[in-house]
């Protein structure tokens, strides 16, 4: 029997929460809801004792898995490696199916956001480029082609 019911969310977490909110609703997630957990609860799921974290709750248009954005009030956050590549171990990239690859390519790049390098064809089927986002956030946007 299997343990999993469905795919609820991924949660990143970033210091500037509204900068990137900002830029994941401007490719089209909607905001679910916002937050803010401390106490019992989150010390002992994350294991940081008086901690205390800011959350916005993001979902597709679809309805599908959402996206969790959170940012540590206390304790401060921690830097990552905001250049990491893709062969670094750990998260390798949130993926978004978009309509128009051209057009959100413009639109994020108007924001200030480029290209971790460039867009890929696989044969006849999709496209797809590897944005670097908010905090170094590599985002995965892909158009089905054919």
């Amino acid at each position: 029997m299997p343990h999993i019911k469905r795919f609820d969310h991924i949660g990143v977490t970033v210091a500037d929460l509204d900068a990137a909110t900002e830029f994941f609703v401007s490719l089209g997630l909607e905001v679910e809801g916002t937050g803010e957990v401390k106490g019992e609860f989150v010390e002992t799921v994350c294991g940081i004792p008086g901690a205390h974290c800011r959350i916005v709750m993001l979902r597709p248009p679809d309805g599908g898995a959402r996206l969790e954005l959170s940012s540590f009030v206390s304790p401060e956050n921690r830097p990552g490696t905001p250049t990491a590549m893709a062969n670094e171990v750990g998260l390798r990239n949130v993926s978004f199916e978009v309509g128009n690859l051209d057009a959100a390519l413009a639109a994020v790049a108007k924001a200030g956001y480029e290209l971790v390098a460039g867009v890929g064809q696989h044969e006849h089927s999709v496209r797809m480029a590897y944005v670097r986002g908010p905090e170094g956030i590599v985002v995965s946007l892909f158009e089905q082609i054919g």
